[in-house]
């Protein structure tokens, strides 16, 4: 049962129309928040309508639709940049779509959440907070995923650099990093992982799951509580850290 009140309170999550985004929306949804929905799928107006949100169709890579998207906006209490791109980026591939890849993951992933949350500031006030998606292949090196696993790197850096930045305005920032998690993207990479290492995805699969303390493919509602709980009063002292919630597959 969703115990946390955002009654009154406006929360702005980007990738939000499935997967973990739209996980988190609905969890802050049913906590009573006003919601901003972005994602650059052409259904996130519909998918936001059943939660009673305003949903906006944008690319967050690209900065001036962002400013359109933002300029009118009443306050902003949350945010969450949780918009990403996972893909396969091998260093030794040689054609030129994999280079395409390699640049429009780390636009996304670092260029395009610096833009959202640095337009979004100018609507956040004392008490707001920030929240970053990671991953555990942000704290962990993963073959053939190159350009994700560095700009999940490179996003707990950043948590850890606006966190000692934004103190002073009394904004907090901290970042979740989820392990498998059934989603679109995920399933898309175990099956990748799986045509490069020539094992059958169940196969691949049972060996990741048997490497968690935790049994179990988590599902985003899995998950959707660390961000109310790192949103609520609750974390009032918690800023710069990250989480991980992989059941157990890689402790720190």
């Amino acid at each position: 049962m969703n115990t946390f009140d955002f009654s009154g309170r406006s929360v702005l999550i980007t990738g939000a129309s499935r997967g973990i985004g739209l996980g988190i929306a609905q969890a802050f949804a049913a906590a009573g928040a006003s919601l901003s929905l972005v994602a650059q799928d052409e259904t996130m107006p519909d998918v936001a309508a059943t939660l009673g949100a305003r949903g906006y169709v944008a690319d967050i890579g690209n900065a001036a639709a962002m400013a359109d998207i933002l300029r009118d906006h009443g306050q902003v209490d949350v945010l969450v940049n949780n918009a990403g791109l996972e893909r396969l980026t091998p260093v030794t591939a040689q054609d030129e779509q994999t280079v395409s890849l390699f640049e429009q993951v780390i636009h996304t992933n670092i260029v395009g959440t610096y833009h959202v949350t640095r337009l979004a500031l100018p609507h956040m006030v004392a008490g707001g907070c920030i929240i970053n998606t990671a991953s555990i292949w942000g704290r962990v090196a993963e073959p053939l995923f190159g350009a994700y696993v560095a700009s999940k790197h490179a996003l707990i850096g950043l948590t850890k650099t606006w966190a000692k930045e934004l103190g002073p305005r009394a904004i907090r920032v901290n970042a979740v990093a989820p392990g498998w998690v059934r989603t679109e993207a995920s399933l898309r990479s175990l099956t990748a992982m799986a045509e490069r290492s020539g094992k059958e995805e169940d196969v691949l699969m049972q060996a990741i799951l048997d490497g968690q303390a935790l049994s179990g493919f988590m599902n985003p509602d899995d998950i959707s509580c660390t961000y109310l709980f790192l949103a609520s009063p609750f974390a009032a002292s918690i800023t710069g850290q990250t989480f991980g919630v992989d059941r157990g597959e890689h402790p720190f």
